[in-house]
């Protein structure tokens, strides 16, 4: 999908929701509860693509704004573009990183087009200032010519081996609040990366493939030895909390409660709202 179509989709989701939000708010919808008591967090969605561009960005971005608003708990800027990466005063009412609170990529991937200044800004922002990041998808599928990018997230993208399949999922960190509404076990339709230059030694590992479920004959794809495929993790950079899944690939799973749930729990941590280990551990004992 071409960026052109994104925005355009992505507004036709916006004046839907709009729509429908006016309607309940005319009916019977409840007020928010404690409202008045919140703190509005303000987060920063990213949907830049400069390489393989995923059909589900725009229902990402619809969902975290839906969120925001549903739980009065944050409001949500979303943009294509980069330009709000930046302490630079943009003018215009423009926002910059010093007014939000957290960041998220939804499936950004390629070399986004920030300079120098911005990648500086960001990881300052992260890094010194304890601001949130949550990185969804093909946010491993990006900037891999920028090494703190690799170090904050985790690692980088390399390869799917199974693309598309009912992925054999162990909930690793039940006490996470944003995979505690997982089972131990449990089957996601969706694409699974691989990471490269990861080790679950510098991350906590939420949720990960059952290695004991997957089909390993024939496929050129796998590229880890140790058979360890992380599916989210937690962990820290500098101050700033980073959570990070390979879920919500397709445009359904932006309509499946738990994925919907995981990403809003994890935002909620990532602003500081819960509490949740990055705590490295080892790797469950197989059968």
């Amino acid at each position: 999908m071409r960026p052109v179509q994104t925005a355009l989709r992505f507004a036709a989701f916006i004046l839907a929701f709009t729509s429908l939000t006016f309607a309940q708010q005319s009916t019977n919808t409840p007020p928010v509860p404690h409202a008045k008591t919140i703190h509005l967090k303000h987060v920063l969605v990213i949907g830049e693509t400069k390489g393989f561009e995923h059909d589900s960005v725009p229902d990402a971005m619809v969902a975290i704004f839906e969120m925001g608003r549903d739980s009065g708990l944050w409001d949500t800027t979303i943009r294509t573009d980069t330009e709000l990466l930046t302490k630079k005063d943009l003018g215009r009412n423009a926002k910059n990183l010093d007014y939000f609170d957290a960041i998220v990529f939804t499936s950004t991937t390629g070399e986004l087009d920030m300079d120098d200044s911005q990648k500086k800004d960001m990881m300052t922002a992260i890094h010194d200032e304890g601001k949130g990041f949550v990185g969804i998808h093909a946010a491993l599928d990006t900037n891999y010519k920028w090494p703190e990018y690799g170090e904050m997230i985790g690692g980088w993208f390399d390869q799917h081996p199974w693309m598309t399949f009912n992925a054999p999922i162990i909930n690793e960190d039940p006490s996470f609040p944003a995979v505690r509404h997982f089972p131990h076990e449990f089957v996601k339709y969706d694409e699974i990366y691989q990471p490269k230059d990861w080790s679950r030694d510098k991350v906590n590992v939420l949720l990960s493939l059952d290695p004991s479920r997957l089909d390993y004959s024939n496929n050129p794809r796998i590229h880890r030895a140790d058979h360890d495929f992380a599916v989210a993790w937690s962990k820290m950079y500098g101050k700033g909390r980073v959570f990070y899944s390979t879920l919500g690939h397709t445009e359904e799973a932006w309509s499946d409660p738990d994925i919907r749930k995981m990403y809003f729990e994890a935002i909620k941590w990532v602003l500081g709202m819960t509490d949740g280990s990055t705590a490295s551990h080892a790797r469950p004992s197989q059968p």
